[in-house]
């Protein structure tokens, strides 16, 4: 199966009150850095939607800026759909750890989500015209009425558990590795 990584990135960062993904880890590199090298072992190619980063395939958010993480869902689906890929591992650009664990559980039949962290996601690129079809709609935009359209998976596992990084502090308490 040919997987594409993405992150999703271009949120606004409201409760965190400056840019999250260019927040400075404990080790010193941004927080972006840190959730593109953690999926990136587990897929064959990253992008990173709703911003532009040096060095790495950027996508605009489809099919337009500020729709939250569907809309970067969205090109990133469109995207793997054109070149050939079966589906997108995401990720938000505030998760700095993708355990392999997480991807084996997430892959599989269908869409599928983690418990609590809807951002760490397996969605196969033939939904690419279903969420053009969603977001076109008057609706929320939410996540949650995304997965309930499309009879998402969601993966519960106790054995997994994702930092959850919304403020500044909760950077503070996290390993320096």
């Amino acid at each position: 199966m040919r997987l594409l990584g993405a992150v999703l990135a271009g949120g606004r960062s409201s409760r965190f009150g400056s840019d999250k993904a260019m927040a400075l880890m404990p080790d010193g590199r941004m927080l972006i850095d840190h959730a593109v090298a953690a999926i990136a072992p587990h897929v064959e190619a990253v992008v990173v939607c709703g911003r532009a980063v040096e060095g790495l395939t950027s996508l605009s958010d489809r099919p337009a800026p500020d729709m939250g993480p569907l809309g970067g869902l969205n090109a990133a689906l469109h995207y793997a759909r054109d070149e050939g890929y079966d589906a997108v591992l995401t990720t938000g650009c505030d998760m700095p750890v993708c355990p392999k664990a997480l991807v084996e559980a997430l892959a599989g039949e269908g869409a599928a989500v983690l418990k609590g962290q809807q951002l760490a996601g397996f969605w196969p690129a033939g939904l690419a015209d279903e969420l053009d079809a969603h977001l076109a709609e008057e609706n929320s935009r939410s996540i949650y009425g995304w997965l309930e359209r499309i009879g998402a998976r969601i993966v519960k596992r106790a054995d997994i558990v994702l930092p959850n990084i919304n403020r500044p502090q909760d950077i503070a308490g996290l390993p320096k590795n």
